[in-house]
Protein backbone atom coordinates (compact mmCIF):
# COMPACT_ATOMS: atom_id res chain seq x y z
CA UNK A 1 0.00 0.00 0.00
CA UNK A 2 1.02 3.07 -0.77
CA UNK A 3 0.21 6.24 0.59
CA UNK A 4 -0.50 10.14 -0.28
CA UNK A 5 -0.76 13.11 1.63
CA UNK A 6 -1.03 15.63 -0.90
CA UNK A 7 -3.20 16.57 -4.27
CA UNK A 8 -0.21 16.89 -6.72
CA UNK A 9 1.11 13.34 -5.82
CA UNK A 10 -2.02 11.68 -5.74
CA UNK A 11 -2.79 12.88 -9.12
CA UNK A 12 0.56 12.17 -10.73
CA UNK A 13 0.50 8.06 -9.21
CA UNK A 14 -3.53 7.55 -10.23
CA UNK A 15 -2.07 8.78 -13.84
CA UNK A 16 -0.02 5.73 -14.20
CA UNK A 17 -3.14 3.87 -13.57
CA UNK A 18 -5.06 5.56 -16.47
CA UNK A 19 -2.13 5.09 -18.59
CA UNK A 20 -2.84 1.90 -18.28
CA UNK A 21 -6.50 1.59 -18.20
CA UNK A 22 -6.83 -0.15 -14.69
CA UNK A 23 -10.38 0.83 -13.07
CA UNK A 24 -10.58 2.98 -10.17
CA UNK A 25 -12.21 2.41 -6.92
CA UNK A 26 -13.03 5.27 -4.06
CA UNK A 27 -14.10 4.55 -0.27
CA UNK A 28 -14.09 7.88 0.88
CA UNK A 29 -13.89 8.13 5.05
CA UNK A 30 -12.88 9.78 8.03
CA UNK A 31 -10.54 7.24 9.19
CA UNK A 32 -11.48 5.14 12.30
CA UNK A 33 -11.94 2.82 10.04
CA UNK A 34 -14.26 -0.32 11.40
CA UNK A 35 -15.54 -3.86 9.47
CA UNK A 36 -18.24 -1.41 8.10
CA UNK A 37 -15.35 0.51 6.23
CA UNK A 38 -13.72 -2.58 4.96
CA UNK A 39 -16.84 -4.04 3.96
CA UNK A 40 -16.77 -1.21 1.31
CA UNK A 41 -13.36 -2.09 0.65
CA UNK A 42 -14.10 -5.43 0.03
CA UNK A 43 -16.74 -4.26 -2.68
CA UNK A 44 -14.45 -2.09 -3.96
CA UNK A 45 -11.52 -5.14 -4.35
CA UNK A 46 -13.93 -7.01 -6.03
CA UNK A 47 -15.61 -4.61 -8.99
CA UNK A 48 -11.80 -2.57 -9.33
CA UNK A 49 -8.41 -2.52 -10.26
CA UNK A 50 -6.78 -0.27 -7.88
CA UNK A 51 -8.95 0.87 -4.64
CA UNK A 52 -8.45 4.19 -2.73
CA UNK A 53 -8.89 4.81 0.19
CA UNK A 54 -9.75 8.53 1.45
CA UNK A 55 -9.12 8.90 5.39
CA UNK A 56 -9.89 12.48 6.15
CA UNK A 57 -12.25 13.94 8.93
CA UNK A 58 -13.61 16.55 7.22
CA UNK A 59 -13.97 19.95 9.46
CA UNK A 60 -16.69 21.20 6.80
CA UNK A 61 -19.64 18.64 7.76
CA UNK A 62 -19.42 18.97 11.72
CA UNK A 63 -21.32 22.10 13.44
CA UNK A 64 -20.21 24.53 15.77
CA UNK A 65 -21.17 22.18 18.83
CA UNK A 66 -20.67 18.76 17.00
CA UNK A 67 -17.69 16.44 17.99
CA UNK A 68 -14.78 17.28 15.51
CA UNK A 69 -12.65 17.59 18.05
CA UNK A 70 -13.32 14.77 19.99
CA UNK A 71 -13.88 12.47 16.74
CA UNK A 72 -12.26 9.62 17.09
CA UNK A 73 -8.62 9.29 15.21
CA UNK A 74 -6.21 6.69 15.08
CA UNK A 75 -4.34 6.63 11.82
CA UNK A 76 -1.91 4.30 12.53
CA UNK A 77 -4.41 1.44 12.95
CA UNK A 78 -6.50 2.84 9.86
CA UNK A 79 -2.85 2.65 8.21
CA UNK A 80 -2.90 -1.48 8.91
CA UNK A 81 -6.03 -1.90 9.08
CA UNK A 82 -6.03 -0.48 5.44
CA UNK A 83 -2.90 -2.54 3.92
CA UNK A 84 -4.18 -5.41 5.32
CA UNK A 85 -7.58 -5.37 3.49
CA UNK A 86 -5.44 -4.93 0.11
CA UNK A 87 -5.88 -1.36 0.07
CA UNK A 88 -3.70 0.42 -2.95
CA UNK A 89 -3.51 4.18 -2.16
CA UNK A 90 -4.26 5.39 0.64
CA UNK A 91 -4.67 9.35 0.40
CA UNK A 92 -4.52 11.09 4.55
CA UNK A 93 -4.41 14.63 3.27
CA UNK A 94 -4.67 17.76 5.92
CA UNK A 95 -7.80 20.22 6.10
CA UNK A 96 -5.25 22.90 4.83
CA UNK A 97 -4.73 20.66 1.87
CA UNK A 98 -8.42 19.71 0.94
CA UNK A 99 -9.18 23.54 1.79
CA UNK A 100 -6.72 26.45 1.13
CA UNK A 101 -6.54 29.65 2.48
CA UNK A 102 -9.84 31.60 1.50
CA UNK A 103 -11.27 28.55 0.56
CA UNK A 104 -15.48 29.38 0.17
CA UNK A 105 -16.85 27.90 -2.89
CA UNK A 106 -19.26 24.78 -1.54
CA UNK A 107 -21.73 22.69 -2.86
CA UNK A 108 -24.87 23.70 -1.74
CA UNK A 109 -27.22 20.11 -0.87
CA UNK A 110 -30.79 22.08 -1.85
CA UNK A 111 -34.09 20.95 -0.04
CA UNK A 112 -33.24 17.11 0.38
CA UNK A 113 -30.21 18.33 2.21
CA UNK A 114 -32.50 20.05 4.90
CA UNK A 115 -34.44 17.28 5.78
CA UNK A 116 -33.80 14.66 8.41
CA UNK A 117 -30.45 14.86 9.12
CA UNK A 118 -30.04 18.29 7.50
CA UNK A 119 -32.63 19.70 9.73
CA UNK A 120 -30.72 18.51 12.75
CA UNK A 121 -27.24 19.75 11.48
CA UNK A 122 -27.47 22.39 9.34
CA UNK A 123 -24.92 23.18 6.83
CA UNK A 124 -23.85 19.22 7.35
CA UNK A 125 -24.73 18.26 3.77
CA UNK A 126 -23.07 20.50 2.39
CA UNK A 127 -19.85 19.60 4.17
CA UNK A 128 -20.11 16.07 3.11
CA UNK A 129 -20.84 16.93 -0.93
CA UNK A 130 -18.03 19.23 -1.00
CA UNK A 131 -15.55 17.27 0.01
CA UNK A 132 -16.99 14.38 -1.97
CA UNK A 133 -17.22 16.37 -4.95
CA UNK A 134 -13.64 17.84 -4.37
CA UNK A 135 -12.72 13.63 -4.07
CA UNK A 136 -14.19 13.18 -7.19
CA UNK A 137 -12.26 15.76 -8.61
CA UNK A 138 -8.99 15.09 -7.44
CA UNK A 139 -9.57 11.10 -7.97
CA UNK A 140 -11.62 10.78 -10.80
CA UNK A 141 -12.31 7.30 -9.98
CA UNK A 142 -14.90 4.80 -11.75
CA UNK A 143 -16.77 3.63 -9.00
CA UNK A 144 -16.86 5.21 -5.55
CA UNK A 145 -18.33 3.23 -2.52
CA UNK A 146 -20.79 4.19 -0.01
CA UNK A 147 -22.46 2.23 3.17
CA UNK A 148 -26.11 2.20 3.34
CA UNK A 149 -26.20 3.24 6.76
CA UNK A 150 -25.58 7.25 5.97
CA UNK A 151 -28.49 6.53 3.65
CA UNK A 152 -29.36 10.48 3.02
CA UNK A 153 -25.64 11.13 2.10
CA UNK A 154 -25.70 7.90 -0.52
CA UNK A 155 -29.13 9.67 -1.80
CA UNK A 156 -27.52 12.93 -2.40
CA UNK A 157 -24.31 11.59 -3.44
CA UNK A 158 -26.71 10.17 -6.20
CA UNK A 159 -28.07 13.19 -6.78
CA UNK A 160 -24.64 15.04 -7.11
CA UNK A 161 -23.32 12.91 -9.86
CA UNK A 162 -26.83 12.53 -11.89
CA UNK A 163 -26.70 16.35 -11.52
CA UNK A 164 -23.42 17.72 -11.72
CA UNK A 165 -22.24 15.27 -14.42
CA UNK A 166 -19.55 13.44 -12.41
CA UNK A 167 -18.58 10.30 -14.71
CA UNK A 168 -18.75 7.85 -11.44
CA UNK A 169 -20.65 4.79 -10.82
CA UNK A 170 -22.04 4.63 -7.31
CA UNK A 171 -22.10 1.55 -5.40
CA UNK A 172 -24.24 1.23 -2.39
CA UNK A 173 -22.84 -1.61 -0.10
CA UNK A 174 -25.74 -3.21 2.96
CA UNK A 175 -25.32 -1.79 6.32
CA UNK A 176 -22.59 -4.07 8.44
CA UNK A 177 -23.77 -5.45 12.23
CA UNK A 178 -22.76 -6.85 15.44
CA UNK A 179 -23.81 -9.71 15.77
CA UNK A 180 -26.50 -8.29 18.41
CA UNK A 181 -27.84 -5.87 15.46
CA UNK A 182 -26.23 -2.32 16.34
CA UNK A 183 -24.73 -0.94 13.33
CA UNK A 184 -21.34 0.12 12.84
CA UNK A 185 -20.55 2.95 13.44
CA UNK A 186 -17.13 5.05 14.58
CA UNK A 187 -19.04 6.61 17.51
CA UNK A 188 -19.87 3.59 19.19
CA UNK A 189 -16.80 3.81 21.18
CA UNK A 190 -18.66 6.62 22.53
CA UNK A 191 -21.06 4.17 23.74
CA UNK A 192 -20.87 2.97 27.34
CA UNK A 193 -21.63 -0.64 28.26
CA UNK A 194 -25.17 0.34 29.63
CA UNK A 195 -25.64 2.75 26.29
CA UNK A 196 -24.60 0.43 24.14
CA UNK A 197 -26.83 -2.31 25.39
CA UNK A 198 -30.20 0.62 25.16
CA UNK A 199 -29.05 1.98 21.62
CA UNK A 200 -29.89 -1.43 20.73
CA UNK A 201 -33.69 -0.40 20.59
CA UNK A 202 -32.76 0.98 17.15
CA UNK A 203 -32.02 -2.10 15.35
CA UNK A 204 -34.60 -4.15 17.56
CA UNK A 205 -37.18 -1.72 15.83
CA UNK A 206 -36.13 -1.50 12.84
CA UNK A 207 -36.29 -5.60 12.72
CA UNK A 208 -39.96 -5.80 14.18
CA UNK A 209 -41.03 -3.22 11.43
CA UNK A 210 -39.26 -5.12 8.72
CA UNK A 211 -41.42 -8.32 9.98
CA UNK A 212 -44.32 -6.68 10.07
CA UNK A 213 -44.51 -5.62 6.85
CA UNK A 214 -43.23 -9.04 5.70
CA UNK A 215 -46.38 -10.55 7.07
CA UNK A 216 -48.39 -8.02 5.18
CA UNK A 217 -48.89 -4.38 6.98
CA UNK A 218 -47.92 -2.04 4.27
CA UNK A 219 -49.94 0.91 6.58
CA UNK A 220 -46.81 3.56 7.02
CA UNK A 221 -48.87 5.37 10.27
CA UNK A 222 -49.30 1.57 11.72
CA UNK A 223 -45.39 0.72 11.11
CA UNK A 224 -44.40 3.72 12.34
CA UNK A 225 -45.97 3.86 15.37
CA UNK A 226 -44.50 0.52 16.15
CA UNK A 227 -41.09 1.68 16.11
CA UNK A 228 -41.92 4.42 18.24
CA UNK A 229 -43.51 2.02 20.90
CA UNK A 230 -40.28 0.14 21.07
CA UNK A 231 -37.97 2.61 21.19
CA UNK A 232 -39.94 4.74 23.89
CA UNK A 233 -39.76 1.33 25.90
CA UNK A 234 -36.23 1.60 26.43
CA UNK A 235 -35.30 4.34 28.83
CA UNK A 236 -32.12 4.98 27.82
CA UNK A 237 -33.04 6.14 23.74
CA UNK A 238 -34.32 9.91 23.24
CA UNK A 239 -35.91 9.39 19.65
CA UNK A 240 -35.35 12.07 17.26
CA UNK A 241 -36.88 11.26 14.50
CA UNK A 242 -39.02 8.03 12.80
CA UNK A 243 -39.87 8.04 9.27
CA UNK A 244 -41.00 5.86 6.16
CA UNK A 245 -40.03 7.71 3.53
CA UNK A 246 -39.42 7.03 -0.60
CA UNK A 247 -36.16 7.00 -2.00
CA UNK A 248 -35.32 9.83 -4.23
CA UNK A 249 -36.64 13.21 -2.14
CA UNK A 250 -37.08 11.52 1.56
CA UNK A 251 -40.64 12.13 1.26
CA UNK A 252 -43.10 10.64 3.50
CA UNK A 253 -45.34 7.95 2.46
CA UNK A 254 -48.72 6.71 3.67
CA UNK A 255 -48.47 3.04 2.07
CA UNK A 256 -45.09 1.12 2.41
CA UNK A 257 -43.57 -0.94 -0.36
CA UNK A 258 -40.82 -2.38 -1.48
CA UNK A 259 -38.31 0.00 -1.45
CA UNK A 260 -39.28 2.30 0.80
CA UNK A 261 -36.62 3.33 3.72
CA UNK A 262 -37.63 3.38 7.46
CA UNK A 263 -35.14 5.41 9.26
CA UNK A 264 -34.35 6.30 12.84
CA UNK A 265 -32.08 8.75 14.40
CA UNK A 266 -31.87 8.69 18.42
CA UNK A 267 -30.02 10.29 21.00
CA UNK A 268 -28.19 7.27 23.45
CA UNK A 269 -26.64 8.79 26.18
CA UNK A 270 -24.80 12.37 24.40
CA UNK A 271 -24.49 10.09 21.24
CA UNK A 272 -26.21 10.42 18.36
CA UNK A 273 -26.74 7.33 16.39
CA UNK A 274 -28.71 6.68 13.32
CA UNK A 275 -30.03 3.10 10.95
CA UNK A 276 -32.03 2.43 8.42
CA UNK A 277 -33.82 0.04 6.90
CA UNK A 278 -34.79 -1.00 2.85
CA UNK A 279 -38.10 -2.72 2.76
CA UNK A 280 -37.81 -5.76 0.46
CA UNK A 281 -34.34 -6.10 0.82
CA UNK A 282 -32.08 -8.22 3.28
CA UNK A 283 -31.66 -7.13 6.58
CA UNK A 284 -28.23 -8.49 7.96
Amino acid sequence: MEEFSTIASLRARLAKERATGRTIGLVATMGSLHAGHLSLVDAARQSSDCVILSAFVNPLQFGPHEDFARYPRDPVRDRDLAAARGVDVLFTPSAAEMYGAGSDVRVVAGEVGSRLEGAVRPGHFDGVLTVVAKLFNIIAPDIAFFGQKDIQQVILVRRMIRELDFAVRLTVVPIQREPDGLALSSRNTYLSPTERASALALSRALRAVAAEWRDGETDAGVLRARMEEILHAEPGVVVDYVVIVEPERLAPVTRAVAGIIVAVAALVGRTRLIDNVILGEAYA
